[in-house]
């Protein structure tokens, strides 16, 4: 779950899951089954534990900045400051301007690509729902050793689940790996489904993905700030049409809290005293409104708690 904003993927889950509660998620936070780290874009999500060494194996043959050299290099230095105990971000950029050349490269960015090679997550307490994002970092355990080529095997397969039929340029998109990559990875999850686009293209997905009737009603969503479902998709206009785009998703890169009617982007809302704020990109049917209503009238109740 896309975790950059604490609340984040509360909502997300909350939408997903039937009788989610806030609690059950701070519970596996507080454990550490469930970790705050960096994956795919890289950026901040929510993910297993065990799903953490999948991803970063994954990802680990794609030149990211984590996997250079010069990160390789200050691993070690850095997971031996943090097995002393939490280390701020700004404990770890002094350590490294006192203690390392690092050439042109600035001490800020080189802890940023740092922490992940040395797998330091933050501290669950910056992912607890009322949390602020503060860069409190502790050490994993180094996770256990994946064939990269399984582990993107697996990646994938679970986004295709989630996601397809999709074309080789989505993946890039949701996961920023690189074509040659993901299309080895695809010759190895063989035998695909296949499909063309309006336009051709070719789309893949898993065996037994049933395409649902077109006719078939999709339920009000909301979907909370950076969810994937936005950012799935090389091509926005599956789930988010064109004309709304750059006021859902910012030059600055920030995707803003969206619902879905009929499958849809249609609209933005926010959070004012405790009450759901909707703001339709146009009028909407009564049955949809209907429909919003009640369920942004669920969503109040699971933020007041």
């Amino acid at each position: 779950m896309q975790a950059q904003w604490p609340s984040a993927p509360y909502v997300g889950m909350w939408s997903r899951v039937a009788n989610f509660r806030r609690e059950s998620l701070e519970r596996e936070l507080a454990s550490g089954a469930v970790v705050k780290a960096t994956v795919m874009r890289q950026t901040l999500h929510l993910v297993t534990r065990r799903d953490y060494g999948i991803f970063r194996a994954a990802m680990s043959e794609t030149n990211f900045p984590w996997e250079s050299a010069l990160a390789r290099r200050l691993a070690p230095s850095v997971r031996k400051l943090a097995a002393k105990g939490v280390v701020s971000s700004d404990e770890a950029i002094a350590y490294l301007e006192r203690n390392h050349n690092l050439g042109s490269l600035s001490a800020r960015r080189a802890w940023r690509y740092t922490r992940a090679s040395a797998h330091l997550v933050h501290h669950h307490e910056s992912a607890l729902w009322r949390a602020r994002p503060e860069g409190r970092f502790v050490a994993l355990d180094e996770p256990d050793g994946h064939s990269p080529l399984e582990a993107r095997a697996e990646m994938l397969r679970r986004y295709l689940a989630a996601f397809g039929p999709a074309s080789r340029r989505d993946m890039v998109a949701w996961s920023m790996m690189h074509v040659p990559e993901i299309s080895r990875t695809l010759d190895h999850l063989e035998p695909l489904l296949r499909y063309r686009d309006e336009h051709g293209h070719e789309l893949v997905d898993i065996p037994g993905a049933a395409l649902p009737d077109p006719s078939a009603p999709a339920p009000v969503r909301f979907l909370p700030k950076w969810d994937n479902v936005l950012l799935a998709y090389a091509v926005r206009t599956r789930v988010l049409p064109e004309k709304y785009r750059k006021t859902v998703i910012r030059m600055n890169g920030d995707v803003a809290q969206t619902f879905l009617i009929d499958g849809f982007v249609a609209g933005m809302w926010s959070v004012n005293k405790g009450r759901v704020v909707l703001a339709p990109f146009e009028k909407l049917s009564r049955s949809a409104r209907v429909e919003l209503e009640d369920e942004s009238a669920r969503l109040e109740a699971f933020i007041s708690g």
